[in-house]
């Protein structure tokens, strides 16, 4: 099944299951976390939304935590010039960086001049989970979403440390829906790609990931608890904008695409334009 979330005509957020292309609302009062936490439990209306009609929300909007990884692609960790690493390297992005798909990834210049795509394979925990051993780590797992992991690079490698540089507001992307696991049972040997502006940037398959989905949920649930609707981003593949020649950044006006084969497309444009709110 593939569940995605909307915002309504009143400014709520809607829960609705995706048939055939369109957006079945769900008589449900509650997000996908709730979903997730309580189960179904109700139906859809019959009419349905083309995803045109409806502006997204992020497929999980209040995660306890979003959880990254950083070099689980060996590619990705060559052309950084990075150390092939032990254990999971993991980092926080805060929920502020969440947006849906269609919704804009915005900076400030007088923040950061060099933003950069990382298109990833998101695992959406669904039931609590604590010490779980690498064989009973899918269990665990609601199901899997495209990604986005936004970057300020002169942010992150200035700080010596990545939080900041990751969690701007708008810096994570997750959509356009989640597909879970009945539908994408190996999430370790699917294609992934990121393309900007119809170029393709970057291109491969989550079987080339230094620890497997089962693997880094496992790992984490040893060192705290997991809980539903949590997002595991698991890295991302060769062909960041930072380790081209020359770097490649985001800038405004840009379209950024993230696809992965057995969930879809993550659509996303970029803008500089000052706000506030």
């Amino acid at each position: 099944m593939r569940f995605a979330q909307f915002y309504s005509n009143d400014g709520s957020g809607k829960v609705a299951i995706v048939k055939e292309g369109k957006l079945f609302p769900l008589s449900f009062e509650g997000d996908i976390i709730d979903l997730i936490s309580h189960g179904l439990g109700a139906e859809h209306d019959i009419h349905g939304y083309t995803s045109h009609e409806v502006q997204f929300a992020p497929a999980v909007s209040r995660p306890s935590k979003i959880i990254a990884l950083g070099l689980n692609y060996k590619d990705h960790a060559e052309e950084s010039k990075g150390k092939i690493p032990e254990n999971p390297l993991i980092f926080a992005k805060f929920p502020n960086t969440l947006v849906g798909h269609r919704g804009q990834i915005y900076w400030s210049p007088n923040i950061t001049k060099k933003v950069d795509y990382e298109a990833e394979l998101a695992v959406i925990i669904g039931s609590e989970t604590k010490n779980c051993s690498v064989e009973k780590a899918l269990r665990h797992v609601f199901g899997y979403a495209c990604a986005n992991d936004v970057s300020a690079r002169d942010l992150q490698f200035s700080d010596g440390q990545w939080v900041r540089g990751k969690s701007l507001d708008t810096f994570c992307p997750l959509g356009p829906w989640i597909v879970t696991t009945d539908e994408l049972p190996d999430p370790n040997n699917v294609e992934i790609k990121c393309r900007v502006n119809g170029k393709t940037m970057q291109s491969g398959n989550t079987s080339n990931m230094i620890f497997s989905v089962q693997e880094v949920v496992s790992f984490l649930s040893r060192h705290f608890t997991l809980y539903p609707g949590d997002v595991i981003l698991t890295g991302t593949p060769s062909g960041v904008g930072a380790f081209r020649d020359p770097p490649l950044y985001l800038k405004d006006g840009d379209e950024v695409i993230v696809e992965i084969e057995g969930i879809g497309s993550l659509v996303n444009t970029c803008s500089t334009a000052p706000r506030s709110w």
